[in-house]
């Protein structure tokens, strides 16, 4: 089965749009789970232009399903990993003034630093998926730098899908099944959606998890949030 992880950072930006707390975060989180989230994914940035630390924290006492904590691993995120222990802490290499996560890690590059990492938030008991790009050699590092999972990184997939379905999602197949080969979990997220998600799944029917924010709270606009959600379960099946 792959997991729903709804990611509900936008809940967060419409709230702070008008201050107060309206919509709730933590009751968007728990009414997701009700109507079928398998996990709930925020991504808190330094400058708090969407989930807040105080969210964060109100958030670890309320998910009932898996908490997935995403975001670059500096001091201030290692401090909130090892404070909440959620089920996984996603890394991505993106820098705090960026508006969205856009490239996977180099973990060639990266390699010392990310060992590092991974061993410190494994010792915390915490799952580890590191950001990658569908790339053999990436994948492959990012086995050698001792993470429990990859999420590949699927706005490029997303982006070609329109024109050309086979051709959008062949990278994405070879680096999924190195990462079976190397015993990886797979995740998946960005830009993913009711049009593409279907043929993701097809191609990658071992897909551990994917995490969609943005194009699910869209849809909820139209269909409402527990419709939507059982319709993204429904691509998953």
């Amino acid at each position: 089965m792959t997991k729903l992880s709804v990611n509900i950072n936008k809940i967060a930006t419409l709230r702070n749009a008008r201050g107060g707390n309206n919509p709730s975060v933590t009751q968007v989180a728990q009414d997701a789970e009700r109507f079928g989230a398998q996990g709930i994914t925020v991504h808190p940035r330094p400058d708090e232009r969407h989930i807040r630390y105080d969210d964060v924290m109100e958030l670890k006492d309320v998910v009932t399903t898996e908490f997935n904590i995403e975001g670059y691993p500096d001091e201030r995120y290692l401090k909130v990993i090892e404070k909440v222990r959620p089920a996984q802490a996603t890394l991505v290499p993106d820098p705090p003034h960026v508006l969205t996560s856009n490239a996977g890690w180099n973990t060639v590059e990266k390699a010392e630093f990310l060992k590092e990492t991974i061993a410190q938030i494994k010792e915390w008991g915490v799952r580890t998926s590191i950001f990658v790009d569908p790339d053999i050699e990436m994948v492959e590092g990012a086995a050698s730098a001792g993470t429990d999972r990859i999420e590949l990184y699927t706005e490029p997939y997303a982006q070609h899908y329109p024109l050309n379905q086979e051709k959008a999602v062949a990278s994405y197949v070879q680096a999924a099944d190195k990462a079976r080969v190397l015993k990886l979990g797979i995740n998946a997220g960005h830009d993913l959606d009711l049009k593409n998600l279907r043929y993701l799944k097809e191609q990658i029917p071992y897909l551990d998890e994917v995490s969609i924010g943005h194009a699910l709270i869209c849809d909820a606009l139209y269909y409402g949030l527990e419709n939507t959600i059982q319709l993204y379960r429904k691509q998953l099946t």
